[in-house]
């Protein structure tokens, strides 16, 4: 056999190898992926699976990137705009719904986390983040070093979806944790000056907020996370009294009359 020939073979049978795992991990949870069963389910020899993917963490590693694919593709082919901030926006938002259509992948991608160990998929969409980073960076519009900014946004983008993953999926909802990444965003980006007519944004947060955990028939979302009835309406009082108050104090302004 030619060692083309042989190549050729390995990478159809890698192919066949990854794609039976993620098969089997969508269908049955990570849980299902030992070496003996993905191997079956490919119809290779455990042996072929060590010769390709050396081990079980090499093989965990090998099917995160194959199944993220899609999402990094995605990313790749990303059009940067004139606003990177709007840029990262979109950015989270792609992020979110990949998370949420492919709860079995992102799990094994942000919740099998093993120190010193990251998969290939995963820096590379790390570099993503940094490069849309870097262009706010340059535009004067970050306020942070660039690696606590790539930190906070990764740390609050996969916390909320694997928070999200970890409900009931009829409640899996994009919008839930939509005002964390408007708050992490301001957090870390200047804010250019507010026109006398914008609205407060802490306003707008409490307004988002609001109709976020406002009761839909007999379902109360804030109950449903675990606070008492009580927390859940002083929690909502709050909020449409932050909303009140600063859009009093804007209509009050003068430079708004």
């Amino acid at each position: 056999m030619k060692p083309d020939d042989r190549r050729g073979g390995s990478d159809e049978q890698r192919e066949r190898i990854l794609s039976s795992a993620v098969k089997l991990l969508a269908d049955a949870g990570p849980s299902a992926l030992s070496t003996r069963a993905v191997a079956a389910a490919a119809g290779v020899q455990t042996p072929t699976l060590y010769r390709l993917f050396a081990d079980k963490d090499g093989l965990l590693d090998a099917v995160a990137s194959f199944g993220f694919e899609s999402y990094l593709a995605e990313k790749r082919a990303f059009e940067p705009s004139d606003d990177p901030v709007d840029d990262l926006r979109r950015g989270w938002e792609v992020h979110v719904e990949f998370g949420l259509a492919n709860p079995a992948i992102y799990t094994l991608m942000y919740g099998n986390l093993r120190p010193g160990r990251r998969p290939a998929a995963a820096t590379e969409n790390r570099a993503i983040l940094r490069g849309m980073l870097e262009r706010a960076k340059v535009q004067g519009l970050l306020r942070v070093p660039v690696e606590t900014a790539v930190v906070a946004i990764e740390a609050s983008t996969t916390g909320a979806v694997l928070l999200l993953l970890a409900q009931p999926e009829q409640a899996r909802h994009a919008q839930l944790i939509r005002p964390l990444r408007d708050i992490v965003l301001d957090a870390l980006m200047e804010q250019a000056e507010p026109r006398a007519d914008d609205r407060s944004h802490i306003a707008d947060r409490a307004q988002s907020l609001l109709a976020i955990i406002t009761p839909a028939g007999n379902a109360d979302p804030v109950v449903d996370a675990g606070f008492s009835v009580f927390e859940a309406g002083l929690l909502r009082e709050w909020l449409a009294r932050l909303n009140e108050a600063h859009e009093s104090a804007g209509s009050s302004n003068p430079a708004s009359r």
